[in-house]
């Protein structure tokens, strides 16, 4: 996590990467920032409120000694999952909170963005600029889960509502070609000064054997034919447990696909829309990659095939599925109190996904960073790309 920043060059890194996020909710309506249709969504309130909770108690708190806390309550109400720091509310109960107001949280925004900037002026050392400069990235995070959010919110309700134009994929062009990548001993992992999260490194060595990748994702239109094939229905292509995932829960089609009158359509942020082949079939859990996968006599890549591939391979707008699990690197530590539970403690029951999205931050589309999520897990933006 060492770069060496000016702290010129991080205070307006830090102000823009705020306002980001305040122009990511400016299409909200009020009501729209309470609700928790699910466990694992969180409110737009509560993501505004949680980003600032973080440079409040790891920075302010902790080395300002002139700070005054905004409200004694907001470290119980909003801290995520960080047990060194305290007790916390059920993650069920994000939704449930109508106090603090969204008016409130906003001023709790302010009030800590002033107490930074004044902080920032006083040339913090070395070690708590790397420390903000984690929170700023902790923040671009939550921006892309904010956007993630926001659509199940709004997808998910009865009438569709409209959001913007933001956050559509582009159509995918040309036909699926395949790159050959050269095996052998290959170095993955990130080193250098640039920022990058720990579960990145250490820098280490494995054996690949001689793969092919597809040059692009996997469109709506070929997922449309696995669909249309039966692929729901037949257990054979299936893990056991993504079997009984999607016979659970009774899924037959990607998240925010809609069959009306024989016709598919597919909620986007700017509404429900016919189906377009052309994009690439997305919010799609790894169960259902893997089960189509198999349907394509492919599968999906490593991590570490997808890190050596990168330099050679069109990056869609998705994350994409690898059938690598989320696990540490050989010579991993972690890092002592509650900074440490930032990812360590994660890795366990995830798979890893590798590129980034349509509302990734600037920044973190890197080769190595490790993205990881549930294999169930389908309100993220995240896609196909085959291998063999």
């Amino acid at each position: 996590m060492k770069k060496l920043i000016k702290e010129t060059d991080l205070q307006q890194l830090f102000l823009d990467t705020r306002n980001r996020t305040r122009k990511i909710c400016e299409p909200l309506l009020i009501e729209d920032y309470g609700p928790q249709p699910e466990k694992f969504v969180s409110p737009p309130k509560w993501h505004l409120a949680h980003s600032t909770w973080f440079f409040e108690e790891f920075v302010l708190k902790a080395y300002d000694l002139s700070y005054k806390e905004f409200h004694p309550d907001f470290s119980f109400l909003f801290n995520s999952y960080y047990n060194n720091l305290g007790d916390r509310i059920k993650r069920d109960d994000r939704g449930i909170m109508s106090r603090p107001s969204v008016s409130q949280v906003y001023q709790y925004r302010y009030h800590v963005d002033e107490a930074m900037v004044k902080f920032l002026q006083k040339s913090p050392n070395q070690e708590i600029r790397n420390l903000i400069e984690l929170g700023v990235n902790h923040e671009q995070q939550h921006q892309e889960l904010l956007v993630y959010d926001i659509k199940y919110i709004l997808g998910n309700q009865p009438l569709k509502p409209v959001y913007g134009r933001q956050f559509i994929p582009d159509r995918i062009q040309g036909d699926l070609d395949w790159q050959t990548i050269e095996g052998g001993l290959v170095e993955v992992g990130a080193k250098g000064n640039h920022f990058f999260y720990d579960n990145e490194s250490p820098r280490h060595k494995v054996y690949l054997n001689d793969f092919q990748i597809c040059s692009r994702l996997i469109t709506n239109g070929e997922y449309l034919e696995f669909i249309e094939y039966g692929g729901y229905q037949d257990f054979n292509l299936w893990h056991d447990e993504g079997w009984s995932f999607i016979r659970g829960n009774q899924l037959s089609a990607p998240l925010y696909w809609v069959l009306r009158d024989g016709i598919w359509y597919e909620y986007h942020m700017n509404g429900l829309q016919p189906l377009d082949k052309s994009l690439p079939v997305s919010h799609i859990s790894f169960y259902e990659a893997f089960a189509f996968s198999q349907w394509a006599e492919c599968r999906l890549p490593t991590e570490f095939e997808w890190e050596c591939a990168a330099p050679f391979i069109n990056h869609g707008s998705l994350w994409e599925w690898t059938n690598s699990a989320y696990l540490p690197y050989p010579g991993f530590r972690k890092v002592k109190g509650a900074v440490g539970e930032y990812n360590a403690k994660f890795m366990i029951n995830q798979m890893v996904l590798r590129g980034g999205s349509l509302a990734t931050p600037p920044g973190h589309f890197r080769k190595t960073y490790r993205n990881f999520f549930y294999p169930q897990e389908r309100w993220l933006y995240c896609g196909i790309r085959l291998a063999k």
